[in-house]
């Protein structure tokens, strides 16, 4: 079992909300764990991907408050941290799938690349890390293989 970090946006188009949904669902059926910024966009959408097949799902939250996470985490870590919590993702993460996503989501990026930890890229930054692939199923399988270093 992995804990598998999804990263995006806290908004996304519909495109990416539905990527990301199916994203959570090959997490969690694959048996592993979902990690996330816990709010909403590409994280929510993950989440309730995940609880589809009953995955668990763990929201680093930048805030103060519990209760603004996602309706689909599990499990809600406050951190009053702000983007600083991005750290923390990175950090507990076996690897990361990045969907789309903003500056918060480039600097999740940059930890990863400093931290060598895997990332596979859907729609998202190219800077240099990371392995590309669009179909969701395919990114989750990338990952795990990048993961178990079996490529």
């Amino acid at each position: 079992m992995k804990i598998i970090g999804v990263i995006g946006g806290s908004t996304c188009s519909e495109e990416i909300y539905n990527i990301a949904y199916e994203v959570g669902r090959y997490i969690a059926k694959k048996g592993n764990i979902l990690i996330c910024g816990g709010l909403g966009g590409v994280m929510e959408a993950a989440c309730k991907g995940a609880k589809r097949e009953n995955g668990l799902t763990i929201g680093i939250l930048p805030t103060n408050d519990k209760n603004s996470k996602n309706p689909y985490v599990d499990i809600p870590i406050v951190t009053g941290m702000g983007e600083a919590r991005n750290i923390i993702i990175v950090k507990s993460s076996d690897g990361i799938i990045a969907i789309d996503g903003g500056y918060g989501t480039l600097s999740e990026l940059a930890f990863c690349g400093v931290l060598n930890v895997p990332v596979v890229l859907i729609k998202s930054w190219d800077i240099g890390i990371g392995l590309k692939e669009d179909n969701p199923e395919k990114a989750v399988d990338l990952l795990i293989k990048l993961i178990e270093k079996k490529i």
